[in-house]
């Protein structure tokens, strides 16, 4: 089978490398890829980018692709699983209309309170004297949420109630995050732990993956600024089998039944941001998709062909497959570029990946790119490098021995992945 996999970061790179190892797959074509699929098993870079829709409609028409799987979030919300759906190609990942349950926070607000899923009190605003109004009647200090997509940068957690006005004024009045802050969610701020809830859906059934924690701030101890992600690690210790089940009564099941009684079945990676407050799990986000590194740090979890469970959703029988995962845990490490997530540097030289390997980490890559003989820095989240173990403590020794063998100016990661 042909594969076309759509994206360039450090989630494609761990799936190409999952899916190759299935004996069906003879080829990945990546758009737009990065310097690890340029190089992968059976893999290859084409020059399309991961929000053209026509030209990879058009490339997956010509070169009679089998199979699209999509990462990233942005084609998803352009609606290219309508248009590979519409023109007979088999694709793996939600429609326009249930992508929303991520492209806007509005409508996944308004759609959780319609059926009873748990999570935080929020007013949906697109005025700001509205917003104000309603701010002056809190006592506690919200969370402010652009609605649209934001890059990840479109929750912001004021630590005053001055600070949640300037941003809601920043949102609605100076237009700072675009489109995405036209309109806005002015929320209750939850507080607990969190944990990441994935699931395989094939628009009716689904089957949950290991439980995720990943760590969004730029720097140990959680300080310094959110980040999209700096590492991570599964299953959570956090996730009893109750608390899973209760997951999956209250927020999963219900999620794929309601989007299908709307019309809109959801295929696809359906992602849970679950908060565990005092009064229960609550849900802070849904994703339509992989979360990265989350995936980088699942996949090697996955015994199952992973292509298999793909297909089984794109056909809607996922009561025939049940993933299979191996004991014990993964958790990856991100090592980012100097000044990341601001302005950060690129075209650094990267040497000591094969010596990570060696160590028996495997090295997911993210922002790099083939320059002649010379693999550089291209992002700011540069390479992931992931480990399995029998315990937590062993995978986390083996994913820092993988890092401390890679070298490149200005390299940052954290040093406290999984130590909480």
């Amino acid at each position: 089978m042909h594969l076309l996999l759509i994206g360039g970061g450090g989630r494609e790179h761990a799936l190409a490398w999952k899916l190759a190892q299935s004996p069906r797959v003879t080829h990945i074509s990546v758009a737009p890829g990065n310097g690890g699929t340029a190089t992968a098993e059976k893999t290859k870079n084409v020059a399309i980018g991961a929000d053209d829709v026509p030209a990879l409609l058009d490339f997956a028409q010509q070169q009679a692709v089998d199979l699209t799987v999509v990462g990233p979030e942005a084609p998803l919300a352009a609606g290219i699983a309508d248009q590979f759906q519409a023109a007979g190609l088999p694709i793996f990942g939600p429609t326009q209309i249930a992508a929303q349950l991520e492209t806007s926070k509005a409508f996944s607000k308004r759609f959780m309170e319609e059926h009873a899923i748990p999570t935080g009190r929020a007013i949906i605003v697109t005025d700001f004297d509205e917003a104000a109004r309603y701010m002056r009647q809190l006592d506690d200090v919200p969370v402010i949420k652009a609605s649209g997509l934001a890059g990840g940068k479109g929750v912001l957690l004021p630590e005053t109630m001055g600070g949640a006005a300037v941003v809601v004024q920043q949102m609605l009045l100076e237009d700072r995050f675009g489109a995405a802050g036209k309109t806005v969610l002015i929320e209750e701020r939850l507080t607990g732990p969190e944990v990441s809830v994935l699931a395989f859906a094939d628009g009716e059934r689904f089957a949950l993956m290991p439980t995720a924690q990943d760590h969004k701030r730029l720097m140990k101890k959680d300080r310094g600024p959110n980040t999209g992600g700096m590492g991570a690690f599964a299953p959570s210790p956090r996730a009893t089998p109750e608390l899973l089940d209760q997951i999956a009564r209250q927020v999963i099941g219900p999620t794929l039944a309601g989007m299908k009684a709307a019309g809109a079945s959801f295929m696809g990676v359906l992602y849970a941001g679950m908060m565990l407050t005092p009064q229960g799990p609550k849900v802070l986000e849904f994703n339509c998709r992989f979360g990265d590194p989350e995936a980088q740090t699942i996949l090697p979890l996955l015994e199952s062909d992973l292509l298999e469970v793909l297909i089984a959703c794109v056909e809607g029988r996922l009561n025939e497959v049940v993933p299979v995962w191996r004991n014990g845990a993964a958790a990856t490490v991100v090592m980012a570029a100097r000044g990341y997530p601001g302005e950060y540097e690129v075209g650094q030289t990267i040497t000591g990946i094969d010596a990570a390997q060696a160590a028996g980490a495997l090295v997911f890559q993210a922002g790099t790119k083939q320059v002649e003989d010379r693999l550089v820095s291209a992002g700011g989240r540069v390479l992931n490098i992931t480990a399995t173990g029998d315990a937590m403590e062993a995978a986390l020794r083996t994913a820092y021995r993988g890092v401390r063998a890679i070298h490149f100016n200005g390299a940052h990661y954290r040093t406290d992945i999984g130590k909480k």
